[in-house]
């Protein structure tokens, strides 16, 4: 019996796990980055990961060629400015709270079909505009424009900044109209964006190795288990079940951080749990309804971190995959 079970929610339960993952993480980096320099963190976390997925998909490095380097380079530095911003808008004075870069960060699940109409002139579906309507909505109540006692701040901005790369990040992907190998894209950019932070890292901060207890657990979480691993179980999951569920699974991403920042922060503030629902409601519209409802079926680009979005719209696909396993 409990392998019939195991065998029928066994994929369910593992996204729904890694979803939580990806929501904790939030609050594990605005602590790491308060006790260790940003970059320096972000160059630790990619390079651990760039390392575990080599572990994970030992004949990947021999499967790198031209093509993957010129399409993942570009697409790292967009990840990589993603992360940045993301990590930035946690740092400093005029840092966000975990729970609001969570649902902010998700919003590159609506930018995404929107910036694919303006650069690549793809009509996005009603269901991704209504969608990007109610997101939005959720974002100005999150955000205390009309009064509230969390009025928006720099790191609110910053973060904003986060989702626009993570959407460009994803449509560098999906729109190269080549085949492509995922796992060895996938490496390169994880190797881009361990570069492009150890670069800036040793440049401006000198931060030296990592000591602090805390600091080495979230390097090592946010690096093997949210970064590489997390590719695995997308990949597997994808295999298992339609796009739909699996969108819809892990678009509980942003609903877990909000839960765990709000736990840890001891505050439950109602202006930005309602409108935190409301941007969630609008993330699940755009991203869920219109493939159960039998629109035609969008490819999904694996995430190195987050929700896989589609990259196309209409009827004409743009990207293709060869499997991780070849």
């Amino acid at each position: 019996m409990i392998k019939r079970y195991t065998s029928r929610f066994g994929v369910q339960a593992a996204l729904v796990g890694l979803a939580a993952i990806w929501g904790g993480t939030f609050v594990m980096v605005a602590d790491a980055i308060a006790r260790y320099p940003m970059y320096g963190f972000l160059a630790w976390r990619f390079g651990i990961a760039a390392l575990a997925f080599v572990l994970f998909y030992p004949r990947v490095v021999k499967r790198i060629d031209a093509v993957n380097v010129r399409h993942g380079a570009l697409a790292g530095l967009f990840l990589a400015a993603g992360y940045i911003f993301q990590t930035w808008g946690l740092d400093g004075v005029t840092r966000t709270t975990p729970a609001r870069a969570a649902f902010i960060t998700g919003l590159y699940v609506v930018i995404t079909p929107l910036l694919q109409a303006l650069l690549l002139r793809r009509v996005p579906r009603k269901s991704t505009l209504l969608g990007a309507a109610i997101a939005l909505a959720g974002l100005w109540v999150l955000s205390g424009i009309s009064g509230g006692s969390h009025p928006w701040v720099l790191g609110d901005t910053l973060v904003v900044a986060c989702a626009i790369a993570y959407s460009l990040h994803m449509i560098s992907l999906g729109s190269t109209g080549e085949q492509h190998d995922v796992a060895a894209l996938t490496l390169v950019q994880l190797v881009v964006v361990a570069m492009v932070c150890t670069v800036i890292s040793v440049v401006k901060e000198h931060p030296g190795l990592p000591r602090d207890p805390s600091v080495i657990v979230a390097i090592l979480v946010c690096g093997v288990v949210a970064s590489a691993l997390a590719f695995v179980i997308q990949t597997w999951a994808q295999s298992k079940l339609p796009p739909a569920r699996v969108a819809l699974i892990l678009v509980m991403e942003p609903a877990f951080g909000g839960l765990i920042g709000w736990t840890v922060a001891g505050a439950w503030p109602l202006r930005e749990v309602l409108g935190a629902a409301t941007m969630l409601s609008g993330m699940i519209v755009a991203e869920v309804v219109a493939a159960a409802s039998g629109a035609p079926p969008s490819s999904l680009e694996l995430a190195v971190e987050g929700i896989p979005v589609p990259v196309t719209e209409g009827s004409e696909s743009v990207s293709s995959a060869r499997s991780v396993e070849g």
